[in-house]
């Protein structure tokens, strides 16, 4: 019988990761979620996908701390090994995020080095350090914004993380291209999960005016995206590569 793929997201426990995980398992892939801090949250999201069919791991890593980096790979090769019978996996998902919206005049050093530990210096140095164990004809998924194409005041940090990760793709499906290593971007626009809830509860009008600004006339749900994270971990998307793949419903056109 043939083995099931396997991917592997980070921050898998919660909002966007949790549901592209259980997206990806419903196409038959195997799923290895980590978390920083909320582990019975991902032994939730672990039993989910075992209930399925399909087989999961959970392992904790905060993707702000490079240092711990190899500690991380150790295991993870360890779990690869025992649960899978591998040494290698297929899909690299980097979805873990934090969500820290700051006037630019206001920003601090500490915020902007926070959000660049977690959503750029992370990401670079997570999927080098995995290199040696994704498979060749894998897959790499990014995640970025709509706020690197459109812009809301607020978001000027965070937003300049993400265009890094966008020119960062595009050089990771250039050299990577010679082991059949597709990369790509999903940016979603403005999603209803536990990472905006601060921004909807505080602005009451937000969800209207958002809704306003969206050709489809609402705002995303998570299933508007794990969907289109779990279609790029198919054969029907091996030919989309360095490829940015906004899921926002149409905003700000």
């Amino acid at each position: 019988m043939k083995a099931n793929k396997i991917a592997l997201i980070t921050g898998g426990s919660r909002g966007l990761g949790k549901n592209a995980a259980k997206h990806i398992a419903q196409k038959g892939i195997d799923v290895i979620v980590t978390y920083r801090t909320k582990k019975e949250e991902a032994e939730a999201v672990v039993a989910e996908i075992e209930l399925m069919g399909q087989k999961a791991a959970a392992l904790q890593l905060d993707t702000g701390i490079v240092s711990t980096f190899d500690a991380f790979i150790t295991t993870l090769k360890s779990t690869l090994n025992e649960k899978w019978g591998r040494d290698t996996f297929d899909f690299l998902i980097n979805n873990a995020g934090i969500d820290a919206a700051s006037p630019f005049a206001q920003t601090t050093e500490e915020d902007f080095d926070n959000l660049f530990n977690v959503h750029f210096k992370g990401v670079y140095f997570l999927t080098q350090k995995s290199l040696p164990i994704i498979a060749d004809g894998g897959r790499i998924i990014n995640f970025s914004t709509g706020l690197a194409r459109f812009s809301t005041p607020g978001y000027a940090a965070y937003a300049s993380m993400k265009g890094a990760i966008e020119v960062f793709t595009k050089y990771l499906a250039k050299e990577l291209g010679g082991r059949g290593i597709a990369a790509n971007v999903v940016a979603p626009g403005i999603i209803q999960t536990d990472f905006t809830k601060a921004a909807f509860d505080s602005h009451p009008g937000l969800e209207e005016m958002m809704s306003k600004s969206t050709a489809l006339g609402r705002v995303g749900q998570p299933d508007d995206i794990g969907g289109v994270v779990a279609f790029l971990c198919t054969e029907d998307a091996r030919w989309i590569n360095a490829q940015r793949i906004e899921a926002s419903g149409g905003m700000f056109l």
